[in-house]
């Protein structure tokens, strides 16, 4: 259902609708809590998505705001969990102001980046957890357009839940949704439907393997976030919990913990930007499945390999459907590396506050660490508004084989056919890391498939290694780069008969925002050489 269809249907039954007089309980929050951006609001400045909005005793909403992400966050409400930091009453009168603000200008105007279904799902989360900053010494008045409003939400979103954009989004409608029933007084049918309703949805988006059905490594994070206080709202009142809450949980830490570097981040796959450690040990302190992280995510479709102080983690897969596609990314068979303390080889991540122009740059494979073949991606991404960008051709079929050698050297060896129908050709890489963990050895080649030859032209392909912002570059040789790291931890990458050199790069995912970086680049010609070796190998 539309967003109109759903005001429509609302306004249709406004009067019959009943008012509860109180909330039973406000959830927990376990995202971190900024006492600056507390600061910054309470003398009128605004600071969110990397921009700040002067407001001084104006409302924010009369204003013209700075970017699209500055409005979501604004209107998401998840920066009220900031005026926790110091919970006075003037705090708390700010902060209700602006929700008051916010009720009067689009509590009933459902249009915009304000009614946005994700956005007003975080939005209803929000007013629910942070409900006693909100509360605090308030009237009777304000309590009652207060709780009109969440029944207002809560309303728009069971109308839209079935046809919320799928994956994250229809996700959290559904925790949403699940969470209301608990903190507002509800019948006993409305707790069990909603409750029902976030199984199915557990069901159908974590994967067997704990995987999200996006690939995205911070889908886990994000989505555990809401999950593990919904999961204690309803222990603590006594309620029956969802019959797939606790198991779809523990399915998701293992997953969480595959995709984890050796410095604590997380891969940058598939719409993947940077992670507060903050919140990911604020998850990872309710982990009870333990145990080593997975070899592979069948279902998920990625692969790890580990050994010593390296980790190596590499995408094996495609998006599972054209409408999870729509942030997915054309980064089939890239791979990051991390050792000792820090990430080495890594994909350019997506930007956390930039606009929608680098968001689609950061899709195309040349933002990945792998290869692309006449300065084209994997895949290719429609333009049209009215598909949206969604995944429109490219990679369909990709193959995976695991072996262990006897001397113990792991080795990946995946193909995709992104290629093919443009150039006739695959890509196959193979990944080999000793038992050491020393010396990662890759192998990238492209073939045509049996019975069919190349297309007719030069072939000409870009073997990208994106390197972290933190690691110091050197050119040693013609066919090697040194990489060092903060702690003096060194590699030297190389292959042998190739020019590889450093270029100027960017890195979309810093938590400060997009910043330079560089990269490590090999080009071939596929006439002359269809098939390189590179190494990276340890040397201190």
């Amino acid at each position: 259902m539309s967003r109109r269809a759903a005001l429509a249907r609302l306004r249709l039954t406004r009067h019959a609708v009943r008012v509860p007089e109180r909330l039973i309980v406000a959830p927990t929050d376990l995202r971190s809590i900024d006492p600056f951006v507390a600061e910054e609001i309470l003398r009128g400045r605004i600071p969110l998505a990397g921009r700040t909005l002067e407001i001084g005793d104006k409302s924010p909403f009369s204003l013209e705001l700075p970017s699209q992400g500055f409005a979501a966050r604004l209107h998401s409400f998840g920066w009220l969990r900031h005026m926790r930091a110091d919970k006075n009453d003037h705090s708390c009168a700010v902060a209700r102001s602006i929700v008051n603000d916010w009720i009067s200008v689009h509590g009933r105007r459902i249009e915009g980046v304000a009614w946005r279904v994700d956005t007003a799902a975080q939005r209803l989360i929000a007013w629910l957890s942070h409900s006693p900053v909100v509360l605090q010494g308030t009237d009777g008045g304000f309590y009652r357009r207060f709780m009109k409003s969440l029944i207002f939400h809560i309303r728009f979103l069971r109308r839209v839940a079935a046809t919320a954009p799928d994956g994250e989004v229809r996700f959290r409608v559904r925790i949403a949704l699940a969470m209301a029933s608990v903190a507002v007084p509800a019948r006993s049918s409305t707790l069990r439907a909603a409750g029902q309703a976030l199984d199915r949805e557990i069901d159908r988006q974590i994967l067997p393997d704990g995987g999200h059905i996006s690939r995205n490594p911070r889908a886990a994070l994000d989505l555990l976030l809401d999950l593990l206080p919904l999961r204690q709202t309803y222990v603590n009142l006594g309620h029956d919990v969802p019959a797939r809450l606790i198991p779809g949980i523990d399915r998701m830490y293992p997953a969480l913990r595959f995709f984890r570097h050796q410095d604590g981040d997380l891969a940058l796959f598939n719409g993947a930007t940077s992670t507060l450690a903050t919140e990911l040990m604020a998850v990872l302190r309710y982990d009870e499945t333990g145990g080593q992280p997975f070899k592979a995510l069948p279902h998920a479709r990625y692969q790890r390999l580990a050994a010593g102080q390296a980790v190596i983690i590499v995408d094996t897969g495609t998006p599972a459907s054209v409408d999870l596609s729509r942030r997915a990314h054309a980064g089939c068979l890239s791979f990051e590396m991390s050792a000792g303390k820090h990430r080495f080889i890594i994909n350019s991540g997506s930007p956390k506050f930039a606009g929608n122009r680098y968001v689609q740059m950061a899709r195309a494979t040349a933002a990945h660490s792998t290869v692309t073949l006449n300065d084209t991606s994997s895949s290719s991404f429609s333009r049209s508004d009215f598909l949206g960008p969604v995944i429109i051709s490219g990679a369909r079929n990709v193959t995976v084989e695991r072996s262990e050698r006897e001397d113990g050297r792991d080795v990946v060896l995946a193909s995709h056919d992104g290629y093919l129908a443009s150039f006739g050709l695959l890509h196959e890489r193979e990944l080999t890391l000793n038992a050491s963990g020393t010396i990662l050895t890759g192998r990238d080649r492209f073939l045509a498939p049996e019975g069919r030859s190349p297309a007719k032209g030069e072939h000409r392909a870009s073997a990208r290694f994106h390197v972290h912002p933190s690691i110091v570059l050197i050119q040693n040789e013609t066919d090697s780069v040194v990489m060092t790291g903060p702690d003096g931890e060194t590699w030297m990458f190389t292959s042998p008969g190739n020019e590889v050199r450093i270029s100027e790069d960017v890195f979309f995912a810093d938590a400060s925002g997009i910043r330079a970086s560089e990269q490590i680049e090999v080009a071939f010609s596929i006439a002359e050489k269809p098939e390189i070796r590179w190494f990276l190998s340890k040397r201190r």
